[in-house]
């Protein structure tokens, strides 16, 4: 057995009980632990986990709290006693195949820390949900393949960041880069990490064999709400204060002046820029607050190739981003 797949769970009675469903058929595939972390959940999916932990189909770890998704799957991987670990949202179902093709794609690739599934639309499979994450220097994350026909994503790839609703990590590897950054709360944690795997030398990929069924905001509810928007602002700016060194930052500024400039403008048309710019002085304030001090990734000049490569990354990235 090479991978356990932890589900983090907060009331997700409506999508839980199919997700470990398909989970078990892959299972059947190729063996594998399903380990659920459940984040203070007070509706019926608990109760839902506990019942598959008492017929021993699944391991089950009991938060008291919702302590957001970083807690969680930090908590799965510390639990976890296998090489890979397959992170999994609960509103999702699984291809059978999806943990063979994941761990064999890991094999084949030793320098691999994560590796994004291809996600598709739960309701409508015929296209993309997420085929994993760029990130630009625009300080823009964006989903690859977001609602485009499930086709045009047919060859495995470089990606800068697996989309950590549907990924496998090298588990090892955290305890070199660290784990999940757990002051975000939610969104942007795994962009944060995978950032760090590249500092250190390590290459993020997406397997197209590895099919996941995505239903799509089944915690936050909607694509744009007061919680996603003020998190996800905030933790930007904290993702770049920590993985930036000073000269990185200051070839960045113009770009980041204009990316979050022009999404303010985005979210005021929205009836959001209160609190897209909420979320900003809030990042700006986590960042030079004392854990956001320790927190910072010191750069160290074994890998200045590594930053000049991401670097590059970032500026390809910008270019994808409107004609990708």
């Amino acid at each position: 057995m090479k991978t356990t797949i932890v589900i983090p769970n907060y009331n997700g009675e409506k999508f839980l009980k199919n997700c470990i469903e398909s989970v078990k058929l892959a299972k059947a595939n190729r063996d594998c632990e399903i380990l659920v972390v459940d984040n203070g959940s007070s509706d019926e999916s608990l109760k839902q986990a506990k019942d598959y932990k008492a017929a021993g189909e699944i391991r089950l770890l009991e938060l008291p709290i919702n302590m957001g998704f970083p807690a969680a799957v930090n908590a799965g991987i510390k639990a976890a006693k296998t090489e890979y670990v397959f992170l999994l949202n609960n509103d999702t179902t699984v291809d059978e195949k999806v943990v063979s093709a994941l761990e064999d794609f890991m094999d084949a690739h030793p320098k691999a820390f994560g590796v994004s599934a291809k996600m598709l639309q739960m309701y409508a499979p015929e296209k993309i949900d997420d085929c994993g994450d760029i990130y630009n220097c625009l300080g823009w994350a964006r989903g690859l393949g977001k609602d485009k026909p499930k086709e045009m994503y047919e060859k495995n790839a470089k990606i800068f960041a697996p989309c950590a609703g549907a990924a496998i990590y090298r588990k090892e590897i955290f305890g070199k880069i660290g784990l999940f950054d757990e002051r975000h709360f939610a969104y942007l944690e795994d962009i944060d990490v995978a950032y760090r795997a590249l500092i250190f030398g390590y290459k993020n990929y997406f397997c197209k064999d590895a099919i996941v069924y995505h239903a799509g905001s089944g915690f936050s509810g909607s694509r744009y709400n007061t919680f996603k928007i003020e998190l996800s602002s905030r933790n930007n700016v904290y993702l770049i204060h920590k993985n930036m060194p000073l000269l990185q930052w200051l070839i960045n500024l113009p770009f980041l002046i204009v990316g979050f400039f022009v999404k303010e403008l985005f979210f005021i048309r929205k009836g959001f820029g209160g609190t897209y710019f909420k979320g900003v002085l809030k990042g700006i304030k986590m960042s030079f607050d004392a854990e956001g001090r320790d927190a910072k990734v010191r750069f160290k000049p074994r890998f200045f190739l590594n930053y000049v490569k991401i670097q590059l990354l970032l500026w390809v990235n910008l270019v994808r981003t409107f004609v990708g």
